[in-house]
């Protein structure tokens, strides 16, 4: 398995990491993106510059590979299904990409299959959504498309209907709920699973994705388990082989809900490069490998800080405050090799460990406090 042809559709930040995995392995491994400047176009073995949803880019770079995996969802299913009636090895599968890239199905799979989620409505244009103000305040959802906080809007009331999306989306009844957590799930063909323990995520006020997480969460034993065993539900329901991240809400009454799901690394999941036995990328080539999964063993308590653009610089990117991270005992910062900073970019990240709780919340402040992306 060790000797096959991988190919990863998708060179950015997740590719990059996987690309670091696999090279203490010394995978083969051939990536596809769009950007000729993508964070794996100077370091992958073969890195080609084209669409991940052009048929014939999609297939024409998939026909010599034996396993194609994705680090984004937003690629050409129907290339990667002609490819795995071929007979190579995609995973995560096709069927369950396809599910998972239309959140009105990504839904209903949820309803179909009794896997606890807020209630919701499928909305077609505005004046959709319009006709549904019985059910504000909600969140409304671009069917496909949305990702890092995008095409997720908050219409609390009539008020708002201009907010909505014109276009197929799904209208989620907004719950009330007292933390954001997520359980990482690997799953390889043979039917072994593996859970990564549960993080708590921190999300920002606007931009609506992860600003920072905690792991392990702050839970009661069984709010925990329950969180730990739907997950596992959710991965048994689709049948994925490799990583499936799940994102839930806890409700005040100790309800866990799945809100989305990713069928492949997350951003909850970067911290375990260096706080976890097994890091979540080294775990992604195991499940899709058919390789026995790794241990998903804490090492103590830990946090990931997102290291985003500064609002205002766009240009050549520049870490001010690293120098009082590297000062800092137990924080690792990683970055995405991406020349160009924008505002609210995704540039990197920052783990932070300690074995003392209140010790490690300081060092997250401290590392919040010191870094900034910008330009000059």
């Amino acid at each position: 398995m060790l000797s096959s042809r991988i190919g990863i559709l998708g060179g950015g930040q997740l590719g990059l990491m996987l690309l670091q995995a696999a090279i203490d392995w010394n995978l083969d491994i051939s990536v596809l993106d769009p950007d000729a400047e993508a964070s794996c176009s100077r370091i992958a073995p073969r890195f080609v510059h084209g669409s991940l949803q052009d048929y014939d880019t999609v297939y024409n770079f998939g026909k010599d590979l034996d396993v194609i995996t994705i680090e984004i969802e937003k690629v050409n299913v129907e290339a990667l299904e002609a490819l795995e009636r071929e007979g190579k090895r995609v995973y995560p599968q096709p069927s369950v990409i396809r599910l998972i890239q239309d959140k009105r199905v990504q839904k209903q799979f949820y309803r179909e299959h009794n896997l606890p989620t807020a209630d919701f409505v499928l909305t077609e244009n505005r004046e959709d959504v319009k006709n549904q103000a019985y059910f504000l305040p909600a969140f409304h959802k671009l069917g496909r498309d949305g990702y890092d906080g995008r095409g997720v809007q908050r219409i609390t009331s009539v008020d708002d209907i201009d907010k909505a999306f014109d276009a197929p989306g799904v209208l989620e009844k907004a719950v009330p709920f007292e933390k954001e957590i997520a359980v990482i799930v690997a799953r390889r063909p043979s039917g072994e699973v593996v859970t990564f323990p549960t993080v708590e995520m921190a999300f920002h006020p606007e931009l609506n994705l992860v600003e920072y997480l905690f792991a392990p969460a702050q839970l009661t034993d069984e709010v925990d388990q329950q969180a730990q065993q739907l997950a596992r539900q959710t991965a048994e329901a689709f049948g994925i082989v490799g990583l499936l991240a799940v994102e839930m809400f806890v409700t005040p009454e100790g309800e866990v809900l799945i809100n989305e799901v990713a069928p492949r690394p997350h951003n909850s999941g970067h911290h375990t490069i260096r706080a976890n036995a097994t890091s979540q990328f080294e775990q992604h080539w195991r499940a899709i490998l058919d390789l026995p999964l790794g241990s998903t063993h804490a090492y103590g308590p830990a946090a990931m800080v997102n290291l985003l653009g500064e609002d205002g610089y766009t240009g050549p990117a520049y870490y001010e405050g690293m120098e009082t991270l590297l000062a800092t005992a137990e924080v690792f910062p990683f970055l995405y090799g991406k020349a160009i900073t924008k505002p609210f970019r995704k540039m990197g990240h920052v783990t932070v460990m300690d074995q003392d709780l209140e010790a490690l919340k300081e060092k997250v402040d401290l590392v919040k406090q010191s870094i900034r992306v910008i330009s000059r």
